[in-house]
Formats: structure tokens, sequence, C-alpha cells
């Protein structure tokens, strides 16, 4: 029997199927193809007017790619709102040889030389599967999920996925899709060419610029 690896994973995300653990302590990992699907509008993205000036105010540096498995072992931290996690060292390294593989991506928030906050999730064609966030200072996480969106809307991502829809993601305008309409997007997603780039990370107001004019 072939052992699950990154390539099977990649695989699992082509058929619209994710993995998770139980626990942080248990090494087993579950492939999860929820009823419904969270979703974030890549076209009508909505940023708080709040959050817009903080954004705007650019508080943290904004790098890509420069601690991916960093950013994955903080999200496996508990945190007070978050006291369990289902990201186990298995998933951790099956990520890792992703981002190794240019798969996988992560957006991270830097201030003062340490990293406060940050995302990471999984990139096939148009396709951007975003996986967990972490946040160690007010807003950090929500910041980084502006520059994802942004970066993907410049490099022409069709579909960001949420998995499953939170209270942190509703004020984006995240919507819960049946099943069925999950895979037709995905597999439209998956046909469009996309890039998430090397390019520098844009600046506060051009970030919001581009999100806006997408919407």
């Amino acid at each position: 029997m072939e052992a699950f690896g990154p390539l099977q994973l990649l695989a699992c995300y082509t058929r619209g199927v994710f993995p998770m653990a139980d626990a942080r302590e248990d090494d087993r990992i579950f492939l999860v193809d929820p009823e419904h699907r969270g979703v974030l509008p890549l076209e009508g993205f909505h940023v708080p007017r709040r959050l817009a000036r903080t954004v705007r105010s650019e508080p943290f540096e904004i790098r890509f790619d420069t601690a991916f498995d960093t950013v994955v072992a903080l999200c496996a931290e508990a945190a007070p709102d978050r006291p369990e996690t289902w990201i186990n060292p298995v998933i951790q390294d099956l990520y890792s040889e992703l981002h190794a593989m240019g798969c996988a991506h992560s957006v991270e928030c830097w201030r003062d030389g340490v990293l406060v906050g940050g995302l990471y999730g999984v990139s096939l064609g148009g396709a951007f599967f975003g996986e967990s966030m972490f946040s160690r200072a007010t807003d950090a996480s929500k910041v980084a999920l502006v520059h994802l969106v942004a970066r993907l809307i410049v490099g022409g991502y069709r579909l960001l996925d949420a998995q499953f829809i939170t209270d942190h993601l509703t004020q984006f305008a995240a919507e819960e899709v049946p099943r069925a309409d999950y895979h037709r997007r995905l597999a439209l997603a998956l046909g469009e060419p996309a890039d998430f780039g090397d390019q520098p990370p844009l600046a506060g107001d051009e970030a919001l610029q581009v999100i806006s004019q997408a919407s």
C-alpha cells in the first residue's frame, strides 16, 4: 500500500477533501468533505472599516513564505480562544513538504523582528485552500488575510476555500455553500491558471485598492 504523502494530499484537495486530526497528540489523520463548505469571495471580499484603517496604517511588516514552518507550528499551538488544535506533527510534516514543492504558502505579519501573526494554505490551479491562522497581536491574522486576498486577486485565483464558517470569517462576507456547489466551483477553479508569485507584498493602501476594484 502506498504511503500517504504530499502527492496523495494534493490529490485529496482536487477531490474537495482535506485532512484533520482529532487532537494535537494524536498521530492519526482523517479526511473531511463537509456537507457545507465555507468560501471567502475574492470578488466581494468585505474589509470592515476599522480593519481597513489598520491595514492602511501598516502596523506590521508583511512577508510571504519566509517562515512557513514556523507559521504552521504557531497555528498548531493552543491559545486562550483555542485550547485544542487539529494540527498534529504528521500534518505539519505533510505541509512542510508541500511548501518545499511550491504548493503551500504562508502570509506573515512581523513586528520588530518577531512573527506575531499569519496564515498558511495550499495552492492548486486557481484555487487556494486556507488551512489555519494565528495571531499574537491585535488584528494580525486579519491583516494577513487581507493581504492574502489581494495577492490571490492579483495572481488570478478564482476560489478561496475557508473550510468552515466561523464568526471571525463572517465579517469578510464569507458564505456557506452546499457540497455539490463547492465541488462545482472547485472544478472550475482548478482548470484556471493562477500564480501566487514571488513579488514583494503590496502596501496597505494598494492591497485595499486591489480588493475594492475586484468587488
